[in-house]
């Protein structure tokens, strides 16, 4: 998994690129994985229980253009799963507003600076791990352990 931008125009942006607001770019990471171990759907899973996905351009005290919730698929396959995933959410009403994630076309991805690679792991003590990450890992952890790294090396 690398942190980085996509969505966007402008090639290679930095993160102070992408703070301006104007390059189009959402914050995302980057999923290398194998279906075989994890299937897409059940990492959409993992992204819908994790982020509000109903917050256009912001995610908590976050607010911009590159906080926006972005399902960038690789084929067609993934945007059928992806619109399938958010339909389903939307009938079973489970979120008190509608979805406003974006599902579009994935062109480029730009690997964010090494400071924001592995930061949570660097730094769960600055207040924005504590109070905004580990809230997230730990609601990760309560339902999806199964799939936890570590908990398939026990």
């Amino acid at each position: 998994m690398e942190a980085g931008y996509s969505g966007g125009e402008l090639p290679n942006p930095t993160y102070e690129d992408v703070c301006t607001d104007k390059t189009g770019h959402a914050e995302v990471v980057q999923i290398t994985f194998d279906p075989e171990i994890i299937s897409y759907r059940q990492l959409l899973e993992v992204f819908f229980e994790v982020h509000d996905p109903t917050t256009p351009n912001r995610q908590g005290d976050d607010v911009g253009t590159q906080y926006r919730s972005i399902i960038l698929y690789h084929d067609k396959a993934q945007k059928k799963i992806a619109e399938e995933t958010i339909a389903q959410l939307e009938e079973q009403k489970r979120y008190g507003a509608p979805i406003v994630t974006e599902v579009v076309p994935f062109k480029a991805f730009y690997k964010a600076e090494p400071y924001h690679q592995g930061y949570y792991e660097s730094n769960r003590e600055k207040p924005y791990c504590k109070y905004v990450i580990t809230p997230k890992v730990e609601k990760f952890m309560e339902h999806f352990s199964g799939l936890s790294k570590d908990r398939a090396q026990d």
